[in-house]
C-alpha cells in the first residue's frame, strides 16, 4: 500500500512575495533577481542537454 504522503512534492513552492509592499527600487531588484536565477536556470538545462547528447552519441555507437 502506498502512503499518501509520499504522493506529496518533497518541496512546496515558496508562498509569492506580496509586491504591493515593495517600493519600485525594491521591486526592480527583485527582477533583476529573478531574471539571473532565470539565466542560471537556463544555462544549466543547456549544460544537461549537452551532457545528454554525449551520453546518446556515446551509446549509438
Amino acid at each position: 500500500m502506498i502512503d499518501e504522503s509520499e504522493l506529496e512534492p518533497r518541496r512546496k513552492p515558496p508562498a509569492p512575495k506580496d509586491l504591493s509592499l515593495m517600493g519600485i527600487a525594491e521591486l526592480e531588484a527583485y527582477i533583476a533577481e529573478l531574471e539571473a536565477e532565470i539565466a542560471r536556470t537556463r544555462a544549466e538545462i543547456t549544460a544537461k542537454l549537452g551532457q545528454r547528447q554525449g551520453a546518446e552519441a556515446l551509446f549509438k555507437r
